[in-house]
Parts: C-alpha cells; structure tokens; sequence
C-alpha cells in the first residue's frame, strides 16, 4: 500500500527534488506561466472527455490524473519560493469558506 502524502511532506518532496535532481527553480513568472499551460492542458481533456469537442487521435494518451498533478507540482513550486505554506493557507482558506459560505450555496436557488 502507498503512503499517503502530507501537502507540507509533497512541499518538501518538491523542493528536494528541485535541489538536486532539478537543479534550481525556474523563477517565479516562468512557474506561473507553466501553471498557465498546464491548466490549458487539463482543460482541453475535460472540454473533450465532458465537453462538445471530440477527441483527435493526438489526443487518446493523455492521462487527466497526469495533467492534475502537473498542475498539483507546479503549485507547490510556487508555494516554495514565495515561501507559502500551503497547509495553512488551505486550512485558512477552508475555515473562510465555511464562515462565508456556510449558507450560501444552500440557499441557492439555481443549485436545488
């Protein structure tokens, strides 16, 4: 069985892996920009796979869990070197949501 994975240990995994397999960051805008391309390639699997649009025959290989966590390992590139602790910026976030919205959606009525 796989051992589950801590965001704050996949922050570190990252971080090793940049030191010495990777070499050294890509710098901060570079990052952003690869996180940009990244969603774009999740987004063309999901307009093809929930979406309109038809697969291309280019298009069978491409693994949507892969492009999830591309998107997944360049975030927490960016957490390092902006030095965000992604743990507790989730909980924060977290804890946002459920004083700002703990009503919201519910009394929604397009989501009924």
């Amino acid at each position: 069985m796989k051992k589950e994975v801590t965001i704050t240990e996949a922050q570190k995994l990252v971080d090793d892996w940049i030191k010495t397999v990777g070499v050294r960051y890509f710098n901060e805008l570079t990052n952003t920009a690869i996180l940009m391309e990244e969603v774009g390639e999740l987004a063309r699997i999901m307009a093809r796979k929930y979406g309109e649009q038809s697969f291309k025959e280019s298009d069978k290989e491409i693994n949507m869990a892969d492009e999830m966590a591309d998107i997944l390992w360049v975030l927490i590139c960016l957490a390092n070197q902006t030095g965000i602790d992604l743990t507790e910026a989730f909980q924060k976030n977290f804890d946002k949501k459920n004083s700002r919205d703990k009503d919201r959606h519910k009394e929604n009525k397009k989501l009924l």
